[in-house]
């Protein structure tokens, strides 16, 4: 099954207002609490990573950046879902979910680099 640029562009869309708000949210938060190292972390990993999937779902174009793009949004989903259960439920989303979802964003960040490369190499159809 293959996704639609729209389709896929809409959806990284989305996911980077979510990520955002929800950055937004947990700072707030984080402010107002106690204890709120996991609060800090999702403010952190939601504002650094919802603007990336904008700039990337506007300007990005490409298979190395759309699968740079999507392995970001997963692995923040995953991370940032993780944290707020461990917060608010006293438990994780799965075991090793964190470090998935970590693994996910540097894969992500690290493609990012590849379609570089690629693009510095006259393979515009892989990274542009």
């Amino acid at each position: 099954m293959v996704i639609s640029s729209d389709v896929w562009r809409r959806t990284m869309l989305a996911a980077a207002g979510l990520f955002g708000a929800i950055g937004v949210m947990a700072a707030a938060a984080a402010a107002h609490g106690g204890e709120a190292r996991n609060l800090g972390a999702m403010a952190a990993i939601g504002l650094a990573h919802g603007p990336t999937l904008l700039a990337l779902a506007l300007a990005g174009r490409g298979r190395v950046l759309g699968i740079a793009a999507t392995l970001i949004a997963v692995g923040t989903a995953i991370f940032i879902g993780d944290l707020g259960m461990r917060e608010w439920l006293g438990r994780g989303l799965f075991p090793g979910a964190a470090p998935a979802g970590g693994l996910g964003m540097i894969s992500g960040w690290l493609a990012i680099v590849v379609a570089a490369v690629v693009a510095g190499h006259g393979r515009r159809d892989v990274a542009n």
